[in-house]
């Protein structure tokens, strides 16, 4: 299951720079993890301040 990104998100873009596989990217209002690419490391979850990212 990918990991997925809610509404807490600031969009600091902390977590697009430590996705291994680039499935992370800027959206309308928050970033958005693309599920289809995401590898499930859970790198981001672990550098998100707000603490927005979590597994699906």
């Amino acid at each position: 299951m990918a990991h997925v990104i809610s509404n807490e998100c600031v969009s600091c873009g902390s977590c697009e720079g430590e996705c291994p596989v680039g499935a992370i990217s800027e959206g309308d209002g928050k970033y958005v993890i693309d599920a289809d690419s995401c590898v499930d490391c859970g790198a981001c979850e672990a550098v998100c301040p707000t603490g927005a990212i979590s597994a699906e």
